[in-house]
């Protein structure tokens, strides 16, 4: 199909493809988005547990977790967060330019269960002498009987100050009405407030409460912001442990990504004289498109809103031997047509058709390779098999068609005649 264009229309599409993704990547820093290893912050991987009410962890149970831990990551304020489900148990949640890592860690894996209780005098005295005793779900959380209001049902929580100014935990209930029956049935009764199973505090009911009460505890203002948080955005389904856990510095990032750019400046540069030394006039005419590849990759990248790693860096890098890789095939044949006594016209034509099957061949099983990569691989390897994967598809297409279309345009309009331009 692309042979039977004219050459007019094919210039219009170049020019396009061109004018597109520099539309789409201009500013460059806005637009490309840097992954941690390059701008700095914390990678953590949760494995995601069973328990006697959740058996068996499925794709429903996942993506509960992933809507919270969003809720709960929004909170903190962390731009561009990127929180995506592992296999069948497992969840990444990658945060740049966190402020705090450990609190952000924290905040991950708490539950943040919050349960009412009615309390017995003896429990709570018991409570609030022995932490041990408060702390453990098989003491005063299982001897203070059922659950009489959930977490779940709460409206809304703020962290603020009781009257004696210290921190605490303000809220509104979603059915004022079935708060309010509970806490009219129960004036003079201790009503238990759980987190997670730990015991936190006991009141006593002393009057119907319906929209509005408090946490009050031994918090401190951080504390009452984190729960807040952890209380607007649910509760866990499931209990989570960290399992991977890598925090990076953003100093520690921009030093990679300077030297990475710089490396793959160098490395294009040193490929594209190569291609002009070697080559001649079809290396430039090379050149030419490589430089479209490199735009496409990046109007691609900035397009879908991408995150670029160091290993996707690599990956682009490669991607561009492999662009380098498919001219230098298409090329040699040319050469060898020229040698053999052929027209340079019949050279370029037959050139490409016989170099194209080989060209194709490898192309397609570095996409194979990259596609498999992608689908079962995680975090930075994703990255790689990416942009390896979108850049080999590239270099396929300028190699194949793009650099075919500036050398036809000599060719066709005998702009260069002498066999020694082209390398022969």
């Amino acid at each position: 199909m692309w042979s039977r264009l004219k050459p007019w229309l094919k210039g219009v599409i170049v020019l396009a493809t061109a004018a597109l993704c520099l539309y789409l990547t201009l500013p460059i820093q806005s637009k490309i988005k840097l992954g941690l290893d390059l701008q700095g912050g914390v990678r953590v991987l949760l494995q995601l547990h069973t328990s006697p009410e959740v058996p068996k962890i499925t794709s429903d149970i996942q993506s509960q977790v992933v809507f919270v831990l969003q809720n709960r990551v929004n909170g903190l304020g962390v731009s561009e967060p990127v929180i995506s489900p592992v296999g069948s148990d497992r969840i990444l949640v990658e945060l740049p330019n966190v402020k705090n890592p450990d609190e952000a860690v924290q905040t991950l894996k708490d539950v943040a269960k919050l349960d009412f209780k009615i309390m017995p005098p003896a429990v709570y005295e018991r409570a609030e002498k022995d932490k041990k005793y408060a702390d453990d779900p098989n003491g005063a959380y299982k001897d203070s009987g059922p659950i009489v209001y959930a977490g779940a049902d709460l409206k809304s929580a703020a962290s603020g100050t009781d009257q004696a100014g210290r921190p605490d935990i303000l809220f509104s209930t979603k059915k004022p009405a079935d708060f309010a029956k509970l806490t009219q049935a129960n004036i003079g009764k201790l009503l238990a407030t759980f987190l997670d199973k730990k015991y936190v505090q006991a009141a006593t009911i002393q009057s119907t409460i319906s929209t509005d009460g408090e946490i009050t505890g031994t918090f401190t203002l951080d504390q009452t912001v984190t729960i807040a948080n952890e209380l607007n955005a649910g509760a866990l389904p499931v209990a989570v442990t960290v399992i991977e856990n890598d925090t990076v510095g953003p100093i520690l990032g921009k030093v990679d990504l300077e030297k990475s750019m710089w490396a793959s400046m160098v490395g294009l540069g040193l490929v594209l004289i190569f291609m002009i030394a070697v080559y001649r006039l079809p290396g430039l005419l090379a050149d030419f498109a490589l430089v479209l590849y490199v735009l496409m990759l990046l109007g691609l990248l900035a397009g879908v809103k991408a995150v670029l790693t160091l290993p996707g860096i690599a990956g682009f890098v490669l991607s561009i031997g492999m662009a380098v890789d498919a001219n230098v095939l298409i090329f040699e044949r040319i050469k060898e047509e020229l040698w053999s006594g052929k027209t340079l016209r019949a050279s370029v034509q037959i050139g490409f058709r016989r170099a194209f099957s080989a060209v194709f061949d490898s192309h397609v099983t570095t996409i194979v390779g990259a596609g498999v990569l992608f689908m079962l691989g995680t975090g930075t390897v994703k990255g790689f098999a990416y942009t390896l994967f979108w850049g080999t598809i590239f270099s396929l297409v300028t190699a194949v068609f793009v650099t075919r279309y500036f050398m036809d345009l000599v060719v066709d309009n005998d702009i260069v005649k002498s066999h020694k331009a082209y390398g022969a």
